[in-house]
């Protein structure tokens, strides 16, 4: 017998039995379908997280007065002194493989005005030095960006992002108008370019003043951020030095103690979430393994229960010359082929799941070609593993005992 007569053999067999089939094939669908829905959306807010990262570049860093990723205690972090624009400006004049170094600060949920029309109050402030467009990977679609004489002379000058561009000036040209920010009056200099948005969070929200004006307008009594940008890949870790050592400097931290700011860079929040997710898709392969054993002991009984109901038919193929081998294939078929039906349902529900969350949430979904092939694998190994006892029982019966079977 060849493997296409065990298969077709095989088909008729689950075929002539669905409802116990199906239910033996739920546990392989439900253990699939975790690994293609999981790894598929694991994979894609992974893939979204990078590409939003890598805007940054792989020679700026940023220094901030705390961790851009919490841990530990949040009270030595709050008694740390406030990074300022003077410690900026020291990196600036200092750090001679620097090539960029800017100073920047956030206020979240304010509420533009223009006129009669005025944004959700969801729109981000910053205050910003020039070099804030290049360091985080920014780009203008029309008018100009902050210069050192805004900075210098505390200009009331705004560049807008695309999403108070549409609110406030959906038939207008925004370039030269006014609006009101805190109900100060801003000339719009500059738009910039459409960013989109960000598991969910709005990128296009953006409204861009000179940071001497952002502390008058809202206090300096609070921590910057420095971004820095190496004058190029090679000078990145000698450029990440100087700044450690200026900084360490000019606020005074003591040889021997830690720093009392921290910096962080793209290729670090990159290797954070790759290792968070890399914990979420082991435990999702676990999960998923659990279940496919359980549904591994659903096939063994059930060729079990298929081996003793099918003994005269066994009987008979030996009797009329069907060797071991050709029985033990028979069987063993059988089982794989349960285990890849079901693994094929699994495929494609779970397929189904991430699409769908895709649609209804934020997150993006992409399925990656090794987890389809890793879950025909699965059913593959389960179906063998588990189909090997009934398989043999059958391929050992005895010819003659085995007609006798009622």
């Amino acid at each position: 017998m060849n493997v296409g007569e065990s298969f077709n053999m095989a088909i008729t067999a689950i075929m002539s039995n669905k409802l116990r089939s199906s239910l033996t094939l739920l546990g392989i669908i439900i253990g699939v379908m975790t690994i293609i829905a999981m790894q598929s959306l694991i994979t894609g807010l992974r893939n979204s997280v990078h590409e939003e990262l890598s805007q940054l570049g792989s020679n700026v860093f940023q220094v901030q007065k705390y961790p851009a990723i919490g841990e530990g205690n949040r009270e030595k972090y709050r008694n740390r002194k406030d990074l300022t624009v003077e410690h900026a400006d020291a990196v600036r004049r200092l750090a001679t493989a620097a090539e960029l170094v800017g100073a920047e600060v956030w206020h979240f949920g304010r509420e533009i005005r223009y006129q009669d029309k005025k944004t959700n109050p969801n729109m981000v402030i910053a205050g910003a030095t020039p070099e804030f467009l290049v360091n985080n990977g920014f780009t203008l679609a029309d008018g100009r960006f902050v210069t050192e004489q805004d900075v210098n002379f505390n200009r009331r000058v705004c560049i807008l992002g695309l999403e108070p561009v549409n609110v406030l000036f959906p038939y207008d040209d925004p370039i030269g108008k006014d609006v009101k920010i805190e109900g100060e009056r801003f000339r719009v200099v500059g738009v910039l370019e459409e960013m989109g948005s960000f598991l969910g969070g709005s990128r296009d929200n953006r409204i861009v003043i000179p940071i001497s004006r952002f502390e008058l307008l809202y206090g300096s009594e609070r921590s910057i951020n420095i971004t820095v940008k190496a004058k190029s890949p090679e000078l990145f870790e000698t450029c990440r030095d100087q700044t450690i050592g200026i900084l360490r400097a000019v606020r005074k931290v003591p040889p021997g103690e830690e720093n009392d700011f921290e910096i962080w860079t793209s290729d670090q929040l990159m290797e954070f979430f790759d290792n968070m997710t890399r914990v979420v898709k082991i435990v999702a392969v676990a999960i998923a393994s659990i279940a496919l054993v359980v549904a591994g002991v659903g096939i063994m009984n059930i060729m079990l229960v298929s081996v003793t109901e099918r003994t005269r038919e066994i009987g008979i193929r030996k009797s009329i010359g069907a060797k071991r081998r050709d029985i033990l294939w028979q069987f063993l078929i059988e089982a794989i082929v349960l285990s890849e039906i079901g693994g094929i349902i699994g495929i494609f529900i779970g397929l189904g799941i991430g699409k769908l969350v895709e649609v209804l949430t934020p997150v993006p979904a992409d399925v990656p070609a090794w987890t389809v092939v890793l879950g025909l694998v699965f059913c593959s190994t389960v179906g063998l593993i588990f189909g090997v006892g009934p398989a043999t029982k059958a391929a050992r019966m005895d010819p003659i005992e085995a007609l006798r079977y009622e």
